[in-house]
C-alpha cells in the first residue's frame, strides 16, 4: 500500500503542473490517500519497508502543499494544503508503529516542520504574487486616467473648433436661414454641453482615484503631452553625462493624430525614465521615430548592459503604457538586445474606432526593465 500512495502522490503532483487544473484538487487527494493508508497501517497490521517509498512519496506531497497554498482559492488552499501536509506529519507512524507513542509523536511533530516550511513558502509567494497583480492593476488604472485626460484635450480641442465654425456661420454676412440658424444655434449649445461634460467626467475620475494635483498620474498630469514636437527638448533636458540621439523622420508630427503624437512623446518619456532608474551605467540613448507605412515606430536603444532591474523592484511603467498602445490598436515590446536594452512600440498614425475598441477588448486580459505587458 506505501507503493500506491507514493504513486498516487507522484501523479498528483504531475496533474497539478497541467495548465488550467484547479490545484486544490490534486493536493486534497493525494493527502486524503495517504492519510487513509497511515491510518490503516497499523489497524490492519501491515509490515514492510517503508522508508524507499516515504522518500519518494513525501517531496510529491510537500510540493503539492507549496502549490494548494500558493495557488488555490483561499478556502480551498487551506483544506488541501492541510490534507497534504498533514500527510507528511503523519507518515512515520507507518515506520514506528507500534513503538513508543511519545516518541512518534515528536517525531511526527519534527517531521510536519516540512510540510509547515513547504505551506509557508507557498504563502509568501502567494502574497508577492498578490501584490503584482495589484500593482499591475494600479498602473494600468492610472495610464487609463492619464489617457482619459489626454482624451479630453484631443476631444475638446476638436469640438472647440467646431463651436468656432458653428458661431463664425452664424455672423457671416448676408440673411441666414432660419433653420439654418436654428441648427447652427443648437450645434453650438450641444457643443457647449459636450465641453461641460467632458470636465465634470474626467475630473469625478480623477477625484475618485486620488489622481490629480502633487500626487497625479505622472510627470505629464499637470498638462497635456507635448506629443512628438517636443521630444527634440526632452531629449536636450536629458542627463548631461548620456548622449541622447534623436532621430525623426521631417514633418512626421503634422501627419500623426494628437492622441498617436501624444503615445510616442509618452512611450519614449517612459523608456527614458527607465534608463535613469534601471542602468545607471548607460553612456548612450537613441531614439528614432519612423514611418511606416499607416503606422509610426518610436524605438529607444540603450547600452545600458540589458539587465532587467525592474522585476525584482517592481517597475510596472511599462505595463500601463502597453494598455495606452493596445487601446489605440498598436503594439509594444521591450526587451534586451546586444549590449543594451529595447522599447519599441508601433501605433497607427490615425486610430480608428474599430482599432481602440479591439485594443482596449485586447488590453483586458493581463514583463525585464520596466516590466511590460
Amino acid at each position: 500500500m506505501e507503493q500506491a500512495a507514493a504513486f498516487v502522490a507522484l501523479a498528483m503532483m504531475i496533474v497539478a503542473f497541467v495548465p488550467r487544473v484547479p490545484p486544490a484538487w490534486p493536493a486534497a487527494t493525494a493527502g486524503t490517500i495517504s492519510i487513509a493508508i497511515t491510518v490503516a497501517h497499523p489497524l490492519a497490521g501491515w509490515r514492510g519497508d517503508t522508508v524507499p517509498w516515504v522518500l519518494a512519496e513525501v517531496p510529491a506531497l510537500l510540493v503539492l502543499t507549496l502549490m494548494a497554498a500558493r495557488r488555490a482559492p483561499a478556502p480551498r488552499a487551506v483544506a488541501s494544503a492541510g490534507l497534504a501536509g498533514g500527510a507528511v506529519a503523519l507518515m512515520l507512524v507507518r515506520a514506528l508503529w507500534p513503538g513508543d507513542v511519545t516518541f512518534t509523536v515528536v517525531a511526527c511533530a519534527s517531521w510536519s516542520l516540512l510540510a509547515v516550511a513547504a505551506a509557508g513558502a507557498g504563502l509568501y509567494v502567494r502574497v508577492l504574487d498578490d501584490g503584482r497583480r495589484r500593482a499591475v492593476a494600479e498602473a494600468r488604472r492610472t495610464q487609463r486616467l492619464v489617457l482619459a485626460r489626454d482624451l479630453h484635450d484631443f476631444v475638446a480641442h476638436d469640438v472647440s473648433g467646431m463651436l468656432v465654425q458653428a458661431q463664425a456661420a452664424r455672423l457671416a454676412p448676408g440673411a441666414v436661414p432660419p433653420q439654418v440658424a436654428d441648427a447652427l444655434r443648437r450645434i453650438e449649445e450641444a457643443g457647449q454641453r459636450a465641453l461641460a461634460a467632458m470636465d465634470r467626467t474626467v475630473q469625478m475620475l480623477h477625484e475618485a482615484d486620488g489622481v490629480g494635483g502633487a500626487d497625479g498620474a505622472g510627470p505629464d498630469a499637470a498638462g497635456p503631452l507635448p506629443g512628438v514636437g517636443g521630444l527634440a527638448q526632452l531629449a536636450g533636458g536629458y542627463s548631461p553625462s548620456v548622449r541622447v540621439d534623436l532621430s525623426v523622420d521631417p514633418g512626421l508630427e503634422r501627419r500623426l493624430s494628437q492622441e498617436t503624437s501624444a503615445t510616442v512623446y509618452r512611450v519614449a518619456t517612459e523608456a527614458l525614465t527607465n534608463v535613469r532608474r534601471h542602468a545607471p551605467e548607460a553612456t548612450y540613448v537613441a531614439i528614432t521615430v519612423t514611418r511606416v507605412g499607416e503606422s509610426v515606430r518610436v524605438r529607444v536603444d540603450d547600452d545600458g548592459g540589458g539587465h532587467s532591474q525592474a522585476a525584482d523592484r517592481g517597475g510596472f511603467g511599462l505595463v500601463g503604457l502597453t494598455e495606452r498602445v493596445e487601446v489605440l490598436g498598436g503594439s509594444l515590446s521591450a526587451g534586451p538586445e546586444p549590449g543594451g536594452w529595447r522599447v519599441e512600440a508601433l501605433v497607427p498614425a490615425h486610430p480608428s474606432w474599430r482599432l481602440r475598441h479591439a485594443g482596449a477588448r485586447a488590453s483586458r486580459p493581463a514583463a525585464g526593465r520596466g516590466e511590460p505587458a
